[in-house]
């Protein structure tokens, strides 16, 4: 599989894309088959298990590494999930809850980020390699899981000290594996992601690590190899569908922030999956609800701690390769496109491109106060329950008229209640949390390992810190 960078149209293969994370010219690696849309995925054989979608995804945009380390990825996800249905999909309230939370911390992230560990030591060949990770709060814990006693790997997560949820610092400050870290920025997600990317691409930085003998990658959505894995739980829901319905096509709609998860429901369509409509959730943060709706990406100065903490995100930067989509592989617009985002603060879409985008997708936006609302009309109407993340998705479905038509909705439920206690407590006006997980429950008793918390000017530091030891 050939891969391109959005901006130049770098060439790179399976493996250098997870390795590298962030392309050389500051964009992202897109796959080249996905620059126009067909039914890549095979259609002579059964996809309705986890295993045999994600090995049709891999072995499509991964084809180029070697069978048995697709297959040892495949392996060490199931490992880490319930072994009789790892991703259920349940209907509740006229919607498909699509459960992606069955994982060691309760999250999305976990499916991607129990696989990425054997792709990228497979990548790196060896090489010592220091991941660097920005989080708005279940990527930084998913992905400290996922490596944790990895060899040859060490991970640094940058996360927001004011603005999680308690459970979330805490699986990010318990751990003590001596390859991972936990670092809190005084400032958000957006602060931490733009540095990140800021030391990818400093080349004092990148030779410092070399003179280490450490490359740096990302475990972010930015990584190929995160955003990869996920596109087989929407062929899977697709395909769990099939029996049930008498509509081969379906709608999904995801809790969006840094706009990885619906952009993998949108590969998936891309290769063949009958997605309909891709209907993105934001909660006040609405910078994409309102990109979906208009065509014009502006984040804006207003930013917002909500409930749903997540999705607090004002640059999301998984947009670069759908621009490159809806673009049909235009680098040179993507470059301009990305150049007045950083010079004049937003960008609108030529008309073609924003035509394409508006017929694929919708958006829109749930309040913190709508957000709990939901969880207690969800509770009250049939007695599920759901975190604020998911609860913003149903919410914005239900507005939306989801589902239409006699086509089956596909919710992303993204998160376990059980991540985020106070929030639940608010919605349902008492504890109702009775029975935890027992990754969560054990949480309680472990020391606080991780204690740094750094100025975001600090950041760089902290890099160079950890790759001079």
């Amino acid at each position: 599989m050939k891969y391109l960078s959005t901006r130049k149209g770098l060439e790179a293969t399976s493996a250098e894309t997870i390795f590298r994370g962030l392309a050389p010219d500051g964009g992202l690696y897109v796959p080249a088959i996905l620059s126009t849309a067909g039914g890549h995925l095979p259609d002579n054989q059964s996809l309705a298990t986890l295993r045999a979608a994600e090995e049709a995804v891999l072995g499509v945009l991964f084809d180029d590494l070697p069978t048995e380390v697709r297959a040892a990825a495949v392996d060490r996800l199931l490992a880490r999930f319930p072994a009789e249905d790892p991703i259920p999909l349940v209907e509740r309230d006229g919607l498909h809850m699509l459960e992606l939370f069955h994982g060691r911390t309760g999250a999305f992230k976990d499916v991607a980020l129990s696989m990425l560990p054997v792709l990228m030591r497979h990548a790196a060949g060896g090489k010592r390699v220091l991941i660097l990770t920005a989080t708005s709060g279940d990527t930084g814990s998913s992905a400290m899981q996922g490596f944790a006693g990895v060899d040859g790997t060490e991970i640094i997560v940058f996360y927001p000290a004011t603005g999680t949820s308690r459970i979330q610092r805490l699986q990010m400050t318990t751990p003590a594996e001596p390859n991972v870290h936990a670092v809190g920025i005084r400032g958000n997600f957006d602060d931490a992601q733009a540095a990140v990317k800021r030391i990818f691409a400093d080349p004092g930085i990148a030779a410092t690590a070399a003179a280490h003998g450490v490359t740096l990658s990302s475990a972010n959505s930015i990584n190929t190899g995160r955003l990869v894995p996920q596109i087989a739980y929407y062929v899977l829901a697709g395909e769990k569908l099939r029996p049930s319905t008498p509509q081969p096509i379906f709608d999904v709609v995801v809790p969006s922030g840094n706009f990885g998860n619906i952009l993998a429901a949108y590969y998936a369509k891309l290769l063949g999956s009958p997605i309909r409509r891709l209907v993105v959730a934001s909660n006040v943060n609405d910078v994409l609800a309102r990109f979906v709706k208009t065509g014009v990406y502006d984040p804006g100065e207003r930013f917002v701690v909500t409930n749903s903490p997540s999705m607090d995100i004002r640059k999301s930067s998984n947009v670069e390769r759908l621009l490159w989509l809806v673009n049909d592989g235009d680098c040179e617009e993507v470059s301009r496109l990305m150049s007045d985002l950083e010079t004049k603060g937003r960008y609108e879409l030529r008309p073609a491109a924003k035509e394409r985008l508006l017929a694929d997708f919708a958006g829109g936006v749930a309040t913190p106060e709508e957000t709990e609302a939901e969880m207690r009309r969800l509770r009250m109407a049939c007695g599920y329950l759901v975190d604020p993340h998911t609860a913003v998705a149903t919410c914005v479905a239900k507005r939306l008229g989801y589902p239409q038509d006699g086509v089956p909705c596909v919710v992303a439920a993204t998160a376990t209640p059980y991540k985020f206690p106070e929030t639940c407590r608010r919605a349902f006006g008492a504890d109702v949390l009775d029975d935890p997980p027992p990754s969560i429950r054990a949480l309680e008793s472990l020391p606080v390992v991780q204690r740094e918390v750094v100025d975001i000017g600090e950041i760089d530091q902290a890099v160079l810190r950890r790759i001079q030891r």
